[in-house]
């Protein structure tokens, strides 16, 4: 049935304005497409809620009731979408639409994406050709599910006293295996398990997992693209069997975690980085690549290693390297515009070349910079309502970080603009940076132009009794910062003299960052934090730690300042607003939605960060504030049928309602064989 409107004062479109416009819905594709689906998903929405209003005209009084409409009506025609997907049983109980494949029997069983294990009930046995491929009995997804909770649980028990390596490797091992075998359980036991887990398939266990890799690797998950491929990267990539890619981590594993060049062992990380993005943000893992682009390595252990799987030469420098980058860049573009690439773990030197040269060209940002800097920063806004202040007084803050690399002047370059969105351009940050050599300053020679910005006017230091140089221990006796944070990747760098100087701290709640990864590179332990620098501070940390029994009943909480908090809501967000660009200021919403995420409550105990059991719920709240500052700045293109028009309708609720959404969750589709 066709649908007639009638609608007065509608905004602007290329259909002529009188008071009152008649025409036919389906006639209105050839006018003006936006219209047409805005008009599309009211009809949806009318037909599904208030079907017998079908028969009649719709009226519009005001472009604001236009707008209401459009909001909920798109919100409504998602829901729809996605309903159709599902059938309700004569029980109530929900069952997914199938699924067509174009396999049988073992090849079936060998394929973990459509694998179910003893999963299979006889009707689809039959059809598919697994009759006697499997034992007879058919075990639920939740009796599957409890089966490898109780393996995991027995592992645990057996290996206990065991080494942490040992134990952390054999966690990794059996949920690898699952990982390879069945991925559909693995993921929803993944986010079921959250808390447990992240810890064992990201960091810290991800960098002894990397440092392994080649001893480790059974079968192959994500594209390995190499210097000796260059000229055969835009055919290459058309091997990667899936038709469309949502989201993309890449690295060259030249700096892996605190770890340095690990060459094509770094592959871990993309793989352990989209698990996270499936886990947090619901990405569906049929549409995730990870890439390692080996370019060689350095590190002359894994040359030497008869066992390293990767190019066995030294690593490409220069315009080599960059125009290798170019050409895999250029073959992702091609094949997937709307996807969204996460760099991942480059070394310093081309760490931000690399972001500056592509973030203008494709929709991607560098986690190890900006995600870092987000997390970062949101942790060092608690820490001034830590302090019982307001945000804006983040602007007097005296923070000193420790580490010059790109994460650290990552931290420095968004907490520059926020103090700029405060207190205006012309505002002087008391921020101070040291590296290797100590405090840098404009008499520094030789400084890297991306730290230049950073390095402290010589009179200003020395008004403070510093100099060029000056070592960690006495920037902290003298400047007596609000904040200590850690981005060295030097394990213990904030030892018992420099902790115990921050008593003294001009902060009456003083607060602490030890966020080198893996565990072993952290500038400190959370034990340490509160036993030298006293009770009253605020601890944050990039691995986990345990919280800390400070007697009499009180405890000193650790805020892991994982990225995990940010990356899978800026890349959801970028993804379901279509955003060409990630811009700065999506990147500032969302470190200023995590840090508000936290209330008044949990900042005065200490809790800067949200419980990771809560992820998904964090992630859709960040994302929906990426969405928001997307259309604000006119780089939303729209995801799918919901086009920027309906998103800038759309009210804060209704996004992230349209976030959560879009969610993939791991459940057994029916599967139908087509040849």
């Amino acid at each position: 049935m066709d649908l007639v409107l009638v609608v007065s004062s509608l905004p602007s479109s290329s259909i002529s304005q009188n008071s009152f416009n008649v025409f036919n819905c389906k006639k209105l594709l050839s006018h003006d497409r936006n219209l047409y689906i805005q008009i599309r998903c009211i009809y949806i929405y009318i037909h599904t809620t208030l079907p017998t209003l079908c028969r009649g005209f719709l009226y519009f009084s005001s472009p604001e009731m236009w707008r209401r409409t459009v909001a909920r009506s798109a919100a409504a025609a998602l829901n729809l979408r996605q309903s159709r997907r599902m059938s309700i049983a004569s029980s109530g109980s929900l069952i997914p639409g199938p699924c067509i494949i174009h396999k049988r029997g073992s090849d079936i069983l060998h394929d973990p994406w459509f694998n179910k294990d003893t999963g299979f009930p006889m009707t689809e046995r039959d059809r598919l050709g697994l009759r006697g491929l499997l034992p007879p009995r058919v075990i639920s997804f939740d009796q599957q599910y409890d089966r490898f909770m109780e393996s995991f649980r027995s592992l645990e028990h057996n290996t206990e006293g065991q080494p942490l390596s040992v134990v952390s490797l054999a966690k990794w091992r059996i949920l690898n295996r699952l990982h390879d075998r069945n991925e559909t359980l693995y993921y929803r036991v993944l986010i079921d398990n959250i808390k447990d887990f992240a810890p064992i398939i990201y960091t810290p266990t991800v960098g002894l997992v990397c440092q392994n890799y080649s001893g480790l690797y059974r079968r192959p998950r994500g594209m390995y693209f190499s210097a000796k491929d260059k000229g055969e990267m835009m055919s290459m990539i058309y091997n990667w069997p899936a038709k469309q890619v949502d989201m993309v981590v890449l690295t060259d594993g030249s700096r892996i975690l605190g770890l340095g060049d690990l060459g094509v062992q770094g592959m871990a990380i993309p793989i352990g980085k989209l698990d996270m993005y499936v886990a947090a943000a619901g990405i569906n893992p049929q549409r995730i690549l990870p890439i390692m682009l080996d370019v060689g390595t350095n590190n002359q252990k894994l040359l030497e290693n008869p066992l390293y799987i990767g190019l066995r030469q030294p690593r490409l420098e220069g315009e080599e390297y960059i125009s290798v980058v170019d050409e895999l860049m250029e073959a992702l573009h091609a094949r997937w515009p709307k996807a969204i690439v996460q760099f991942e773990d480059f070394q310093f030197k081309w760490a931000f070349e690399t972001l500056e040269r592509y973030r203008k060209k494709i929709c991607m940002f560098n986690d190890d910079i900006q995600g870092t800097a987000g997390v970062a920063l949101a942790g060092l806004l608690g820490t001034v309502r830590a302090q019982g202040l307001p945000l804006s007084d983040f602007a007097k803050q005296k923070i000193v970080v420790v580490g010059a690399g790109s994460a650290g002047l990552g931290v420095l370059n968004m907490a520059f603009q926020a103090v700029a969105r405060m207190a205006g351009t012309a505002a002087k940050p008391q921020f101070f940076l040291l590296d290797k050599n100590g405090l840098i300053t404009t008499e520094r020679t030789g400084i890297d132009s991306a730290a230049v910005p950073f390095a402290k006017a010589i009179g200003e230091v020395e008004s403070l009794g510093l100099h060029e140089g000056s070592d960690l221990l006495e920037v902290v006796e003298k400047v007596k910062p609000h904040v200590l944070l850690g981005l060295s990747g030097v394990g213990g760098v904030f030892n018992e003299h420099v902790l115990k100087a921050m008593r003294n701290s001009d902060s009456p709640k003083p607060a602490i960052f030890a966020m080198s990864n893996p565990t072993l590179n952290a500038e400190c332990t959370a034990v340490d934090a509160f036993k030298h620098a006293g009770e009253n501070i605020v601890f944050g940390s990039g691995s986990p730690f345990e919280n800390v029994d400070l007697g009499n009943g009180k405890v000193g909480h650790v805020n892991q300042a994982n990225n995990m908090y940010l990356f899978p809501g800026i890349g959801l967000g970028s993804l379901l607003s279509g955003a060409h660009l990630i811009s700065d200021g999506m990147l500032q919403v969302a470190s200023e939605c995590l840090a508000s995420y936290i209330t008044d409550e949990e900042i005065q105990m200490g809790r800067l960060y949200p419980s990771i059991d809560s992820i998904r719920h964090i992630t859709a709240e960040v994302g929906a504030a990426v969405i928001r500052a997307a259309v604000a700045e006119e780089l939303a293109e729209g995801h799918g049928e919901v086009g920027p028009r309906e998103l800038a309708h759309m009210s804060k609720e209704e996004i992230v309602e349209y976030v959560t959404s879009n969610m993939w969750y791991p459940i057994y589709s029916p599967l139908v064989h087509e040849k």
